[in-house]
């Protein structure tokens, strides 16, 4: 197998064992309505401040019919609230209900929780040594759609 292939298929297993491992810790926690695939969106919406669907789409590499389905179903389970953008009424900006600022500390608390868990593992050397070289594969690899290195953003 190339190189490059056994590198995808590890950061693959790799994202799908922490996503997995956060959604359960959130589980214990109270929060047994989420799929996987609504955390990256979750994330997001934790991470920034009101952003659009458009933006969400992007930051998480989704279609939008993918997008406006998971924020269908996280506005229906109570973590999100759409609203009229100001400046654009054809834009909807994403927020937090109050139910939603919840699940924010408890996947903060969560996130916390694994990263002790895999310093505990790896040793904060070797987890710091992991992240750089992840961001300095996805800096030299990643492209944006102008064709231009992104930067990587991590919580």
């Amino acid at each position: 197998m190339k190189r490059i292939s056994v590198i995808g298929s590890l950061l693959k297993k790799i994202y799908r064992q922490y996503s997995n491992e956060l959604l359960t810790t959130l589980q214990r926690k109270g929060f047994t309505d989420l799929r996987p695939s609504f955390l990256e969106v979750l994330i997001f919406v934790c991470e920034a401040d009101g952003p659009s669907i458009k933006e969400i789409g992007t930051a998480c590499g989704l279609k939008k019919q993918t997008m406006t389905s998971h924020l269908n179903e996280l506005e229906k389970r109570g973590y999100l609230q759409r609203h009229v953008n100001e400046k654009d009424k054809r834009e909807q900006n994403i927020f937090l209900t109050a139910y939603g600022e919840r699940f924010k500390l408890s996947l903060m608390e969560s996130i916390s929780e694994l990263e002790r868990m895999y310093s505990e593992r790896l040793g904060d050397v070797e987890l710091d040594r992991v992240e750089h070289l992840l961001r300095h594969f996805f800096e030299k690899t990643g492209l944006n759609d102008d064709g231009e290195a992104e930067q990587l953003s991590i919580l």
